[in-house]
């Protein structure tokens, strides 16, 4: 697989920085109310909300990261790239669908829902077989882990425990991992390439 470019590195780890910064300024803001440990993300980019206007521009610039991280990872499958960019169009369609000031919106937990399926699944399609090693992460023990981090979110919304702390880890983790994957087809690349050298001398 050939390096991703030097630039992935910056729209890949400016996502899990931008979610992490976003939330925990908008929960500051939120006031006392507000409990990060049974309340979710959306609760703080719901309309009407304190931080409505900092939570719909994180989910911009976030799906911007992830549409254009999907389009550096050129040597990866195409489905792969295509449930990456999936997820970030999902993230770009809550500002469209924002979670109302009470009560629950079909419309908001379908594309909510969609979004962390397709960010689960995303590592496993992109590994491209048949063309060498494939970097760490792109393996299917990456999907595993977001995708039974999304389980886990799923269980705690349904028996009303700790939602909010099972939200920020599951969003944690997806926005983190491309970041990852961009290390890792960098660094593969470059180990591959140091040992062809030597090899030729």
């Amino acid at each position: 697989m050939r390096s991703a470019p030097w630039w992935a590195l910056l729209s890949s780890g400016c996502a899990p920085v931008l979610l992490v910064g976003s939330w925990m300024i908008a929960q500051q803001r939120q006031g006392p109310e507000y409990d990060p440990t049974k309340d979710t993300l959306s609760v703080l980019a719901a309309y009407g909300a304190t931080s409505y206007w900092l939570m719909t521009g994180m989910l911009l610039v976030l799906g911007t990261c992830y549409v254009v991280t999907a389009h550096a990872l050129r040597e990866a499958a195409p489905a792969g790239r295509v449930a990456l960019a999936g997820g970030g169009l999902c993230a770009l369609a809550l500002t469209v669908v924002p979670a109302p000031s009470s009560g629950g919106a079909l419309e908001h937990g379908a594309v909510a829902a969609l979004g962390l399926v397709l960010l689960a699944v995303w590592p496993p399609l992109a590994a491209v077989r048949g063309r060498g090693p494939v970097p760490w992460g792109l393996r299917l023990g990456a999907s595993a882990l977001m995708g039974a981090t999304a389980l886990w979110f799923l269980a705690e919304l349904q028996s009303a425990g700790a939602p909010g702390v099972a939200e920020r880890v599951v969003t944690f983790v997806q926005a983190l991992w491309p970041f990852l994957v961009v290390v890792s087809c960098r660094r593969g690349v470059g180990s591959r390439s140091g040992g062809e050298g030597r090899d030729g001398g």
